[in-house]
């Protein structure tokens, strides 16, 4: 039998060292951390320059689409709604 992987979407609100929140999204968080700790390339500037930060909310979804669409929503929020949203978890 042949097994079939499909990648799960992870869409990520990190806290910097400076308590702005910053969103993503990735099919590989782990790979995605080290990019925004600049240990490879590829990570945001905006991190970069705001460590040390925490991982605050992770959310899993099946495809690309679905993790574009909800960052758009949680980038939209505000400040206290995504606060709010990083206190349920």
């Amino acid at each position: 039998m042949i097994e079939i992987y499909e990648k799960k979407w992870t869409i990520y609100i990190l806290e910097c060292g400076d308590k702005t929140l910053y969103c993503g999204i990735t099919n590989n968080l782990d790979n995605r951390m080290r990019q925004h700790n600049g240990e490879i390339k590829g990570g945001a500037k905006y991190t970069r320059s705001r460590q040390p930060f925490r991982i605050a909310y992770t959310e899993e979804v099946a495809t690309r689409s679905e993790a574009l669409k909800r960052e758009h929503v949680i980038k939209k929020m505000t400040r206290s709604d995504k606060s709010a949203l990083v206190r349920l978890t």
